[in-house]
């Protein structure tokens, strides 16, 4: 997962393709990835949240998992975020 991101910023649903493994197990990966790769002097960046409603976006989200809703709309339409190892 950490060749991947270095390669290139990819969702938690194309890791999900690329590797094989659920969604939601890629969620827990990357909190050990941020971890893994800070040792090394890189970061793990998201870019962040959006909802494709009203387009707020979800910039002080600190969580690697997606938001059930907006809380600005309350709608539940939320754009997936991209991760890379910069």
């Amino acid at each position: 997962m950490i060749g991947l991101l270095s390669e290139q910023s990819m969702n938690g649903r194309e890791l999900s393709k690329a590797l094989g493994i659920r969604e939601r197990e890629v969620y827990d990966h990357l909190t050990h990835i941020a971890r893994s790769v800070a040792r090394q002097g890189k970061r793990l960046t998201i870019l962040p949240f959006q909802c494709m409603a009203c387009g707020y976006e979800f910039k002080e989200r600190r969580r690697y998992t997606p938001p059930g809703r907006c809380p600005h709309c309350k709608k539940g339409h939320v754009e997936r975020p991209a991760y890379s190892i910069t």
